[in-house]
């Protein structure tokens, strides 16, 4: 089954980077962008129903995990609601294109602070396995 999941991964992530490529390929037309969109759309979809999955069968096998799992989705929850709070929702400074909403700005403003959020958790979590690596030896 891992062998299985690893193609799959590779041949998404390969029909990923031949649409990056086309986007660039025809500078930004917007054909190639909507299509490098719904690509998008369609990994964020296959990623919440694989999570789903995910879920659905570790508490059907170990019923002791529903627990654990309702413990990351509040933290989930709350760090959503913490990127949120934190998010200005101001306009871009020397945009000059049509007007954008006021949720729209919050929303864009929201997701770009949980990918700091997650960028820094990245940074932390290899900084913390190499003390705890090289704590072992």
């Amino acid at each position: 089954m891992n062998k299985i999941i690893k193609w799959i991964t590779w041949a998404l992530m390969i029909v990923g980077v031949i649409f990056t490529i086309l986007v660039f390929a025809q500078n930004g037309s917007d054909l190639s962008v909507n299509l490098l969109l719904y690509w998008a759309y369609a990994m964020v979809a296959l990623a919440i129903a694989s999570i789903v999955y995910g879920i659905v069968r570790d508490s059907i096998i170990n019923p002791k995990n529903v627990k654990k799992i309702g413990i990351v989705l509040v933290g989930a929850v709350v760090l959503i609601g913490l990127a949120y709070v934190f998010a200005p929702g101001t306009p871009a400074v020397g945009y000059v294109g049509a007007p954008v909403s006021d949720g729209a700005l919050k929303l864009t403003d929201t997701v770009l602070n949980l990918t700091y959020f997650s960028v820094a958790a990245a940074i932390l979590a290899v900084i913390a396995a190499a003390v705890m690596d090289s704590v072992k030896k």
